[in-house]
């Protein structure tokens, strides 16, 4: 248990990446990715800004070829310059060379499991690559860029996606969450074969159910085989506007709600610095980081004799700031003091247009005028030593 509550996360390692440390006990960190040709140092550097100012942990950069990969040390130089330590993740498919290159510059590599591996490796007489001729060609491709990572202190993201399975995988599990976890596995156990640690998992895919499945998969597995690398989750292609939000809050909400996750990208069709409010606000919502005021409101009904929407909207304007700081604003004295028993300040309809405040469960102030009753919770917060002045 944590703090009494029912969550408990999932006991990974830190990975250190750049100045900001990965699992453990470390926050669960909030990343995006920029969608600006990585050529264009310029471009690229005043989007990863943006991105940094609303919040982004970890700035990941797609490089799709050596040029790009290249061009990633322009890019970290311009943003130490201006004084942006955040760290960089280069994402690579295909090419170990690329992968190579960029591991020797930026903080993370992620590379792809079902790419990473020619599709045209070596078979035997029967036609099927047998599991240790596998297992020595994902060796003989990853044993470079370990070294690499080793010398630099780079950390690798084994990043499986749904949709790119590799062809041996597909003819072995299907397309399942089963296959996403061994594809990952394999990788996972020929770094530890090279005595390299410093890695990150993930199982995305645009099927919330299928991503879920694989995570939780993927947990139990690295418990059996007496892993604990920390997790990185994220729902690809979630779209945009509503719906974009509501398929990245159900795939990796769950899984926080789990205890699993490290890290998160919420993949919005958007520009990236609008991805960090949506990621936090996951994080708020399944109480594993809390960066703000958390509200508890009811629907209100027939019973509720004051304009709680309104009542509402004043209370957050007023206190969203105060991070940590759980208040509930209720329609009526018949339902409120019960559902609001773990927060720290109720505002209760009592009556025609009066309002009672709590602290805790405990009633401190009665049959308020609904005028004078936002200010008066204010106060209230003030005078228990619980207010800070925002920014």
């Amino acid at each position: 248990m944590e703090n009494g509550n029912i969550y408990q996360r999932f006991p990974t390692r830190v990975v250190n990446i750049g100045d900001v440390p990965l699992g453990g006990d470390n926050p669960v960190r909030v990343q995006s990715m920029t969608n600006t040709d990585s050529l264009d140092t310029k471009a690229t550097v005043a989007q990863a800004i943006r991105m940094i100012e609303a919040g982004c942990e970890y700035v990941r950069i797609a490089v799709p070829f050596m040029k790009e990969a290249r061009n990633l040390r322009e890019i970290k130089d311009e943003l130490r310059r201006q004084g942006y330590k955040t760290p960089i993740i280069a994402d690579v498919h295909f090419n170990a060379k690329i992968a190579e290159e960029a591991a020797a510059i930026v903080e993370k590599v992620r590379i792809n499991p079902g790419n990473y591996i020619s599709p045209n490796a070596t078979q035997n007489a029967s036609g099927v690559t047998s599991f240790n001729e596998h297992f020595g060609q994902i060796s003989d491709k990853l044993s470079p860029l370990l070294k690499i990572c080793e010398e630099h202190g780079t950390a690798i993201r084994i990043g499986v996606n749904h949709g790119s399975l590799s062809r041996r995988i597909l003819e072995q599990y299907g397309d399942t969450p089963q296959g996403m976890v061994e594809s990952a596995m394999e990788f996972a156990r020929v770094c530890e074969v090279h005595s390299f640690q410093n890695l990150v998992l993930s199982m995305k895919a645009s099927n919330t159910r299928v991503m879920i499945a694989a995570n939780r998969l993927l947990a139990e597995r690295m418990k059996m085989a007496g892993m604990n690398y920390p997790i990185h989750l994220g729902v690809t292609e979630a779209g945009s506007g509503e719906d974009g939000r509501i398929r990245s809050a159900i795939g990796i909400g769950s899984l926080l709600a789990d205890g699993i996750g490290d890290t998160i990208r919420v993949s919005l069709t958007e520009d990236p610095e609008l991805e960090i409010p949506v990621a936090y606000n996951i994080l708020q919502a399944t109480g594993v980081r809390i960066t703000k005021a958390e509200f508890v409101a009811c629907p209100s009904c027939g019973r509720t004799q004051y304009n709680i929407q309104s009542a509402l909207e004043k209370i957050r304007e007023r206190t969203s700031h105060l991070k940590g700081i759980k208040i509930a604003v209720m329609g009526c004295i018949v339902n409120g003091p019960g559902e609001m028993a773990d927060t720290h300040y109720g505002y209760v309809g009592s009556g025609s247009g009066k309002i009672w405040l709590y602290k805790g469960r405990n009633p401190i102030r009665k049959n308020i005028d609904e005028s004078l009753a936002v200010e008066a919770l204010v106060e209230l917060i003030k005078d228990s030593g619980d207010w800070v002045e925002g920014s």
